[in-house]
């Protein structure tokens, strides 16, 4: 992790791993393949903020059982259809389950597969990612295109935070104490990578639900 942004000593909660490159080339390139599926059937979507209504930045979309979806009046929930087809999401690609198997021990299956799609100036502040029912599984993240800085901190806003850099094909993962640790995307760094077709950068986030 190449800086702090503060005096304090930053140290990564415990259950907090960074796995560059786990996926080589031409994995990337199959799932890549396999993530345009799920889109073609589930398309993005820019949801919006509880309460404000304010469209997020990121498009999005879901494959699995369940799939993360927030608007003004519902809040922040899963639900089990796409939200603008009406119809169930699609099955969680094949090498995003391998590579929750690779890198949990004996968490049960993830129900959702959070697709996040960031192009242009999209980028995503700090949050926890604490609307399922149960912690004890962690969160496993893949990125695919171009790199991106990424933000890490504490389990509070106050606590101090480090950003570094995701490649694609690196997978980031979210257990134990650093499971309900702040994290964000400051920004993308266009036209590092050709893998995404028309760009940009994408982020799968496989998660335990209930």
């Amino acid at each position: 992790m190449p800086r702090a942004d503060s005096d304090t000593a930053f140290a990564p909660l415990p259950g907090f791993r960074l796995l560059p490159g786990f996926l080589d080339a031409a994995q990337q390139r199959e799932l890549m393949a396999q993530v345009q599926a799920v889109l073609e059937d589930a398309p993005p979507y820019h949801a919006t903020m509880p309460k404000s209504g304010q469209k997020m930045s990121v498009a999005m979309s879901n494959a699995g059982a369940l799939g993360w979806y927030t608007d003004k009046d519902g809040g922040y929930r899963y639900v089990a259809q796409h939200p603008k087809t009406g119809r169930p999401w699609p099955a969680i690609p094949g090498i995003a389950r391998d590579v929750w198997r690779a890198v949990t021990s004996d968490a049960p299956a993830p129900e959702a597969c959070l697709i996040n799609l960031y192009r242009g100036a999209a980028k995503m502040g700090l949050h926890q990612d604490r609307d399922e029912a149960d912690f004890a599984a962690p969160v496993v993240s893949i990125s695919l295109g171009d790199e991106a800085m990424f933000r890490l901190g504490g389990t509070s806003r106050k606590e101090s935070t480090r950003s570094f850099k995701l490649s694609s094909g690196d997978v980031l993962v979210l257990g134990g104490a650093a499971r309900l640790a702040f994290h964000g995307i400051d920004r993308v760094l266009p036209g590092t990578s050709r893998l995404v077709p028309g760009g940009g950068r994408i982020n799968l986030t496989l998660r335990r639900v209930t």
